[in-house]
């Protein structure tokens, strides 16, 4: 269907005119409109109703002139054409090559023959290869724009609304997000809709549905069973003799575990299940089969927002920014392009749901090094009392702050956390030369809150101890 007819002014022959309407769910998208004629586009696996009644859908020996795949397609036929010519031309220059040689040899005509023929094959051969990577990007475009090329029509002219079921993955749509963050304070959240169409139908919607569910959707019935308590009877044990069952088995066909227990147990469709009800409207959508993503603004919305620097040093080495806001909308993707005014901060942010707030990860702090050693061997001490070994060791943090600006930042670290009460683990001290304010949380988990002045360097010792049964072996 060629986008410049505006489905607005199509016409049914009683007078009246019908909207045309798009919905993509994620195993199908409908199509709704009112047709001019009856080609349909370059697609498969497509199934067509004209007012609820199925119509048949049959191959074009030709596609419309007027078509803007067509146009592509002859395009690519016209280019075809002409390899083909150039292939003939280069055969039959090499049956005039291999003609018999005549009787009387002139060696100027020769030489100039050959010389011609040779020039003449150059060409060939060069205009060959050009068109041969003409013909494959050629095919290629076409390909991400339809999935065959072979023009579709329905077998009947439909005056009315013409609904078409467009298979799986034909026509698709994520959803993607933006977060400008300018002072630590705010963020502003846009939501886009990223739509791409390759079903070989160009499309022209007064209104367009996207759903994050399934249109055929199964649910089982399920009624309530009362939980039966009763008297336990053993059931009695089934005595087969081992004859009989060899004898069964050399003359039945191998049994499934189903089978063998009386009754083969119906299976039920697949349930299918979609916790959140998301979806996206959109008006007067024009979306031709291009391959390429049609970017949509969904909405934009504000949060107040709160920004740190963290580190995990038992983890990694480096430190990074995360900002929480609570979200005025759900947020269905937790990919994110981080901006800062026209600044792109990153382009490939992740995001989360973290204790009833949404995390932003938004970049890494480059300017602070983070080096963590565990103590040497030497430094540990390890002794007996009574029936139980005490173990002390522990580890060194070494933060630099490489910016003349001053830093701060929250490092979650930990010790060893024991689940049984033969094994105890205790913080001892965390030292450095300034005092370090920290918190000692569950599982072994510590939280410190440090400021680097800029240029500073400054070295944090933690050390722990691991008391147990002189008679066990422990391991962390």
């Amino acid at each position: 269907m060629a986008l410049s007819k505006t489905l607005s002014t199509l016409l049914l022959a009683g007078g009246a005119s019908y909207a045309s309407s798009l919905a993509v769910y994620q195993d199908h998208t409908f199509y709704t409109y009112t047709p001019s004629d009856t080609f349909i586009g370059f697609s498969q696996g497509v199934s067509a109703k004209c007012e609820g009644s199925t119509v048949a859908l049959e191959a074009m020996s030709t596609c419309p002139e007027g078509d803007r795949l067509c146009k592509e397609l002859k395009s690519l036929q016209g280019t075809e054409l002409e390899f083909s010519g150039i292939q003939s031309n280069m055969k039959m220059i090499d049956q005039l090559v291999s003609l018999p040689r005549p009787t009387e040899f002139d060696a100027s005509a020769w030489i100039n023959a050959a010389r011609l023929i040779g020039e003449e094959q150059a060409n060939l051969s060069h205009k060959e290869e050009k068109l041969r990577k003409e013909i494959e990007r050629k095919k290629q475009a076409f390909r991400k724009k339809a999935p065959t090329q072979q023009a579709l029509e329905t077998t009947e002219t439909c005056n009315k609304e013409l609904e078409l079921t467009i298979p799986y993955g034909y026509v698709s749509f994520s959803t993607n997000y933006e977060a400008n963050i300018v002072d630590d304070k705010e963020v502003t959240v846009t939501q886009n809709l990223s739509i791409v169409n390759r079903s070989g139908v160009d499309i022209e919607a007064d209104t367009a549905m996207f759903y994050y569910r399934s249109a055929h959707q199964y649910v089982n019935p399920i009624h309530f069973n009362p939980w039966i308590v009763s008297k336990y009877v053993p059931k009695p044990k089934r005595v087969y003799k081992k004859s009989m069952m060899r004898k069964e088995s050399a003359d039945m066909p191998m049994m499934s575990e189903e089978m063998v227990m009386g009754s083969i147990v119906p299976r039920s469709a697949p349930l299918v299940t979609y916790e959140d009800a998301r979806e996206y409207k959109i008006q007067n959508l024009m979306l031709p089969s291009a391959g390429l993503p049609l970017e949509v603004k969904v909405i934009t919305w504000k949060a107040p927002l709160d920004c740190e620097v963290r580190a995990y040093p038992y983890v990694n080495a480096r430190a990074f920014h995360v900002c929480s806001f609570e979200p005025k909308f759900q947020i269905d993707a937790n990919r994110w392009k981080i901006t800062s005014n026209t600044e792109v901060i990153n382009e490939n942010a992740a995001g989360e749901y973290r204790d009833s707030k949404y995390n932003l990860y938004t970049k890494v702090e480059e300017d602070i090094k983070i080096i963590r050693k565990p103590i040497v061997l030497k430094e540990r001490e390890t002794g007996i009392f009574g029936g139980t070994a005490r173990k002390k060791d522990g580890f060194t943090l070494t933060l630099t702050n490489k910016s003349d600006k001053a830093k701060t930042l929250t490092l979650i670290d930990r010790i060893p956390t024991s689940t049984t009460e033969e094994i105890r683990s205790k913080l001892l001290s965390i030292s450095a030369e300034k005092k370090v304010n920290y918190k000692m949380l569950n599982n072994g988990q510590i939280e410190m809150k440090i400021a680097l002045a800029g240029n500073e360097r400054k070295k944090i010792e933690v050390l722990f101890e691991i008391s147990y049964d002189k008679d066990l072996k422990v391991n962390y």
